[in-house]
């Protein structure tokens, strides 16, 4: 069920909400779109109950020299307890690119234990096909994922997620509260096979989708993807022009009520007729280089006006312009006769009179030439992605030929070419299709994220293009494997796949090395301590920032988080530059403000070159300055992270 946001009751004081609420309030949108499901408000709070864990390196499974492992990350392990490990790369990824379970019956489980505790270790059941809370526990169980891969991303990152028609709908919807409707860059449909199967009913499925969001479309940068065989299929050089191969363009552009003055007729040497830009249109160029293009057809040109309410037209020097038969004139004729030698010396002129519907060259419209060199960046990448050629290449070295998407068919034949038959894996997503994505939403130094990492696709895909472009783009690949039935394939299928395409040793023989490297890495049951701290100071940090939040809306100085490494208290700044201060430390000791806070808190405004008035957040004051502006934490949010607000001291006793 979805419902619409623009009606909301009234919130309860936010000196009373919890900190889970507080948090709901910084992060959640004013009006929009929401989804409602059972559970869905255990599943949104799940990710800040899960613990970060310690790691270790899997030095067997790692791959190239050391500055090329520092490069590039292999996880094994639950991606959302990767992802939460991964805390400090918040808001540092360009670009998500993964491939979920698609909810068919026999790719994901789910345990019912999450609900109160997702650190529980069971690997829970598969949801079956025909369970009737399948969809349910479906969005419990990506809800969470996708708040934390929302949070790793930067400001202009992009999360492109792989799905098809059985959880579509409800994908997008959890997307578009999480991202915001107007963040939604693309929806793109793409072809996964060439042809209908026969035991399909009804209309057979031959497409499934990538959902592109951005962190913030006003920020991303989409850029063009490289012309494919297709698309360049469209340049000839049938005139043996020395600039190389050429596409015909319009000669024309819109703009007739703004320049009036390039709408005119332009005279045909090779028919004597007269042509018009179309209605609304003009000709792209100003009149003299106009006259001086088709006169590079050996013809000259004068203007004669035709009474047409029009501009002069350019007509052949010497003709009757109102002749009832013009290609029957002398002057005409003679033009003609230059112009047909003019197009047999070849190299024809850049404006030039294309072949009209019966293929009599030189007389259809004037035409100007686009030089496929000059088409440097790409194309601009449509909504729609097929395979230009659905027949399958021997796999080698060009098995990605194809310049759309490739099928479903051919990644399943990319990956037994590298790594064998046999692996058990069956959703494989084509190579192009992964590097497409890549290409149009990760610079080429850019760091890409996959979390559902399968046999490595996103991985292999970043090293060929690095390859091909020179780029150093970076990945980091979350997976699990299968360790059920005792097959961990993050190291024996991902792991081997990507050492195969690094060397180049393809199992059919037909690779060239990549080059390269990966650190692989286990997560452990240990929780990391000091991630955790940190983690909960972020999570404190969003709570008080979220207590000034009705300042803010009262027109108040906006807050912009800061990076809080290398401080003790700074968490934020203002417009006017004033910074914001939390004074904890993660105890469960009463946060106090004395004198000793305050002169740590005046030496980072200074390292930060912030201005001398200072926002404290703590639960007590005990030393005044008129540049201070002191908060008090309300006291749910130091209940929620477990100070005794009774005790002695927080009761404001002056005993003792």
């Amino acid at each position: 069920m979805i419902r619409d946001d623009m009606a909301v009751s009234t919130p309860k004081p936010l000196e009373e909400m919890t900190r889970d609420e507080l948090l709901d309030v910084a992060r959640s949108q004013e009006e929009g779109i929401r989804i409602s499901f059972s559970g869905k408000d255990i599943a949104r709070g799940l990710a800040r109950k899960v613990q970060p864990r310690t790691s270790r390196r899997l030095a067997r499974y790692s791959c190239g020299s050391e500055e090329e492992q520092a490069c590039n990350l292999v996880v094994e392990g639950e991606n959302l307890q990767a992802m939460v490990t991964l805390y400090r790369e918040r808001g540092q990824v360009d670009l998500i690119l993964t491939d979920p379970p698609y909810n068919t019956g026999r790719d994901f489980r789910y345990n019912d234990r999450w609900d109160q505790d997702p650190n529980d270790p069971g690997l829970g059941d598969l949801v079956a096909e025909d369970d009737g809370a399948r969809h349910t526990k479906w969005m419990k169980f990506m809800l969470p994922r996708l708040k934390v891969m929302r949070d790793l991303l930067k400001p202009q990152g992009v999360l492109a997620i792989c799905i098809d028609h059985r959880e579509l709908f409800r994908l997008g919807q959890m997307l578009d509260e999480l991202f915001g409707e107007s963040n939604r860059l693309a929806v793109i449909n793409w072809q996964k096979m060439a042809g209908v199967k026969n035991q399909d009913r009804g209309v057979s499925t031959a497409t499934e989708y990538v959902l592109v969001y951005a962190r913030d479309a006003e920020r991303v940068q989409t850029g063009k993807t490289q012309r494919s065989e297709l698309t360049a299929g469209g340049y000839r050089n049938p005139d043996n022009d020395p600039c190389g191969p050429w596409a015909p363009s319009d000669s024309t552009l819109m703009g007739a009520s703004t320049h009036p003055g390039q709408v005119y007729a332009i005279q045909n040497p090779f028919t004597g007729r007269l042509h018009y830009p179309q209605e609304g249109r003009c000709w792209r160029n100003e009149r003299a280089k106009m006259k001086a293009a088709v006169e590079e057809w050996g013809v000259r040109y004068e203007d004669v006006d035709l009474d047409d309410g029009k501009r002069p037209a350019l007509v052949i020097k010497g003709a009757d312009s109102f002749a009832a038969n013009p290609e029957r004139q002398p002057a005409v004729r003679a033009a003609r006769k230059t112009a047909i030698a003019r197009m047999g010396a070849g190299a024809w002129p850049r404006a030039f009179w294309r072949s009209d519907r019966q293929r009599r060259p030189g007389e259809g419209e004037l035409r100007y030439k686009t030089y496929e060199d000059e088409v440097r960046e790409g194309v601009v990448p449509m909504t729609f992605w097929a395979a230009d050629d659905f027949d399958v290449l021997e796999l080698g070295a060009v098995s990605w030929a194809h310049r759309q998407s490739g099928t479903s068919d051919i990644g399943q034949k990319e990956l037994n070419a590298i790594v064998g038959r046999g692996h058990g894996f069956e959703t494989v997503k084509p190579l192009m299709l992964f590097e497409k994505v890549i290409q149009l939403w990760c610079p080429s130094d850019g760091l890409i994220l996959d979390p559902f990492a399968g046999s490595g696709t996103t991985g292999h895909a970043t090293l060929s293009l690095n390859l091909r472009s020179g780029g150093n783009r970076r990945f980091i690949l979350i997976e699990q494997g299968r360790p059920e039935k005792g097959d961990p394939y993050a190291r024996s299928l991902l792991a081997g796949r990507l050492r195969r395409v690094i060397d180049g040793d393809w199992k059919n023989g037909g690779g060239h090395p990549l080059g390269g490297g990966y650190r692989f890495i286990e997560l452990q049951k240990k929780v990391d301590a000091k991630a955790l701290l940190e983690m909960e100071r972020d999570e404190m940090t969003d709570a008080v920032i979220a207590s000034h939040y009705d300042v803010n809306r009262r027109g108040g100085p906006s807050l912009v988080l800061m990076t809080t490494e290398g401080y003790s208290y700074l968490v934020a700044r203002n417009s006017s530059d004033e910074g914001f201060y939390l004074v904890w430390d993660g105890s469960a000791e009463p946060p106090v403000f004395d004198e000793s806070v305050y002169g740590v808190v005046v030496d980072e405004a200074v390292s930060a070159g912030l201005k001398p008035t200072y926002h404290v957040y703590a639960r007590f004051n005990l030393f005044q300055s008129d540049d201070v502006r002191f908060y008090q934490i309300p006291d749910q949010i130091l209940i929620d992270f477990g100070l005794d607000i009774n005790d002695a001291f927080n009761s404001g006793s002056d005993d003792g």
